[in-house]
């Protein structure tokens, strides 16, 4: 089947590379899809790298949905989100405004690219959302940031990439797929060998060896996607509210796409 996606990014300077990706994989038949549209927490005139990703979408006659969280809050006299905390009561109010924009698209299923803010539980109760982590399902958990430092300091031979299903509970709902890479080999061997050893957080991002794997990060994740949604184009997995089932209709283990996203790549 053709997958009708809806697109999720904050400032779109994150995602557009991504973004674009999926697009050249759409019109080239190696991905069976279509963007019913893109939404962003922002408006024009926020920041310049939002309004050249809003005129890219538009250019692409796609639509393009937008309100600013940020204006949103504050004619409400809300309080920001803290970390750890429950969601604030405005935020409900704007995911339910969010969900009247989206809906007059329908999709089968959200990406989550670059999008800065947390959904409430009762939008990825009525919405499937995608979200791609840059680490293996047993792998680190925090930021792309925090990631590779735990990489780093762990030695990691190897990291991956992940897209999971959104729920309430952040971060933890069922895997989907995955993507492996090393961190081994020559691309990899005299960035480990120069490292020195006990640097704090921002000595240790400013290391070749962390800009190296951040590099890799990025590299494989476009083309994951594309392999990760065209294996929900094919019915090889879906979603039955926050349960992943396969073709057999049983939850399956995580897809294993690494050969896949390599074929990609070279190709």
């Amino acid at each position: 089947m053709t997958l009708r996606i809806a697109w999720y990014a904050t400032r779109g300077a994150s995602s557009r590379a991504m973004f674009e990706v999926v697009l050249d994989a759409i019109r080239a038949g190696t991905l069976d899809a279509e963007i019913a549209c893109v939404f962003s927490n922002r408006e024009r005139g926020e920041e310049d790298v939002t309004d050249a990703f809003f005129d890219f979408v538009a250019s692409q006659n796609i639509p393009l949905l937008s309100l600013s969280s940020v204006r949103f809050r504050r004619e409400r006299g809300g309080e920001r989100s803290r970390s750890g905390e429950p969601l604030p009561s405005w935020r409900r109010a704007y995911d339910a405004e969010v969900a009247r924009l989206v809906d007059q698209h329908p999709s089968d299923l959200g990406v989550l690219a670059g999008y800065m803010l947390i959904f409430t539980p009762a939008f990825v109760q009525h919405h499937p959302l995608l979200n791609l982590h840059p680490a293996l399902p047993d792998g680190p958990a925090g930021t792309w940031r925090e990631v590779i430092r735990y990489l780093i300091r762990t030695r990691a031979a190897e990291s991956g990439v992940m897209v999971h299903v959104a729920i309430p509970a952040v971060d933890e709902g069922p895997v989907a797929a995955f993507a492996r890479y090393s961190l081994r080999g020559d691309a990899f061997a005299a960035f480990w060998d120069a490292l020195p050893v006990d640097l704090d957080d921002a000595a240790l991002d400013a290391t070749p060896l962390f800009a190296r794997i951040r590099q890799a990060m990025v590299a494989h994740e476009a083309p994951f996607l594309v392999a990760t949604l065209q294996a929900f184009a094919d019915g090889r997995v879906r979603l039955e509210g926050d349960r992943i089932v396969g073709a057999a209709g049983a939850p399956p283990p995580p897809l294993d796409l690494t050969e896949d996203v390599r074929g990609r790549m070279k190709g």
